[in-house]
């Protein structure tokens, strides 16, 4: 017989990733009873496989820039609440440009940018070596975005989610939801997992690149794809690196919705020392199969970036899988469809910076305030359900 919680539950948060816990951080200090539920352990999906990026510097303006500067201020009231433990660096961004086209096309992003809030300083060739000493030369120019950020994203879920505790929110893992169960008037009542019923009015979708399956259990269209990624990781360093530096192919690689394989040059230290290599972007499925060929040309790329990386020993390397929406916009706020259903997920590569903003929003309409942001462009609704796209004779 499955168990039913006592007292009553406010919201279920399904995800445990850094999404979900940033939903139910802000939904827990809002006053909500909170369960979050996950059939895996706290940051054992996407979030786990992260870099950590906070980035603006690859954002042009629009419904995910203006989510990305309201999650950068947060970030920064975060990391004064939650300290080192989450190992929050405001360090910023550097992105380079080989061709004296590619800086003419760096500054005509920046310049877009900036009517929308971002700051960037323009960085001339023979200035790029005081930020970056290392950087390869003969590069064109680059742009510096002081405003970019790392966290270590499996640490920041897990304080996430341990202040939110504190507030009184449950934790329940290795449970897997099997059913979103909806009343007589086809609004949420809950969900059920193989061990419990959980009984809540509302129910946030926080399931990552399973947040497809989770819509489909409340009956609801949510095209959520998984794009594989890898990431390399090299040797304890001294800090060579100093600023999340990318080639300006990074920002194409990250709007393009192709199929296929997309490398580009991303290169970052981190506080204990090892540097992270990326990026690749590939839609394979859930096929988890290493890829030489992608660690082939990361290393290359970081290398022509970095020549100081060529004789660094990589010690491992991991992958994991965005969720991946076919409009690069994530699905964030209640679900027309379904009374009570709030989504959040598809953000795809960029979910770990845009978790805290996702999580205010979302408390705010759970609470029944004006949320900060206009939340349409990101409503689950504007995906026509695979019958509805086909075309009638």
């Amino acid at each position: 017989m499955l168990k039913t919680q006592r007292p009553p539950l406010d919201v279920v948060v399904v995800g445990a990733g850094v999404v979900g816990a940033a939903c139910a951080y802000y939904a827990a200090r809002a006053g909500l009873a909170v369960a979050v539920v996950d059939r895996g352990p706290v940051a054992g999906g996407t979030t786990g496989a992260g870099e950590g990026n906070l980035l603006v510097s690859d954002k042009e303006p629009g419904p995910e820039l203006d989510l990305a500067l309201l999650s950068t201020r947060l970030w920064r009231e975060l990391a004064e609440d939650l300290g080192p433990a989450v190992e929050y660096e405001p360090k910023g961004g550097v992105v380079v440009a080989s061709t004296a086209d590619g800086q003419q096309a760096l500054r005509a992003f920046a310049a877009g940018q900036a009517a929308a809030g971002v700051a960037a300083e323009e960085v001339p060739a023979e200035r790029l070596r005081e930020l970056e000493p290392h950087l390869a030369p003969g590069l064109a120019g680059g742009f510096h975005y002081p405003q970019d950020a790392q966290v270590q994203p499996a640490l920041a879920a897990a304080h996430l989610l341990r202040e939110a505790r504190l507030m009184g929110a449950e934790l329940i893992t290795g449970e897997s939801v099997t059913a979103v169960d909806l009343g007589s008037d086809g609004a949420v009542r809950g969900v059920r997992t193989d061990r419990r019923r959980l009984a809540a009015p509302a129910v946030v979708n926080a399931a990552g690149t399973w947040g497809g399956e989770l819509a489909a259990l409340a009956g609801v269209h949510l095209p959520v794809l998984p794009r594989r990624g890898f990431v390399l990781v090299t040797e304890p360093l001294p800090r060579i690196v100093r600023h999340k530096v990318y080639a300006a192919d990074y920002v194409a690689d990250v709007a393009s919705g192709s199929a296929g394989l997309q490398t580009s040059a991303v290169v970052e230290g981190t506080p204990g020392g090892p540097v992270l290599i990326g990026a690749s972007r590939e839609r394979v499925g859930f096929d988890r199969t290493l890829s030489q060929e992608v660690l082939r040309r990361l290393a290359g790329q970081a290398a022509a970036l970095f020549p100081v990386l060529a004789d660094v020993a990589v010690m491992r390397v991991y992958r994991g899988f965005r969720p991946y929406l076919p409009d690069h916009l994530p699905a964030v706020g209640a679900d027309p469809r379904v009374p009570g259903l709030h989504h959040a997920c598809g953000h795809e590569g960029a979910g770990i910076g845009l978790a805290p903003a996702t999580g205010l929003l979302i408390s705010e309409q759970l609470t029944g305030k004006q949320p900060e942001l206009d939340l349409a462009p990101f409503r689950a609704d504007r995906f026509p359900a695979a019958s509805d796209s086909l075309e009638k004779p």
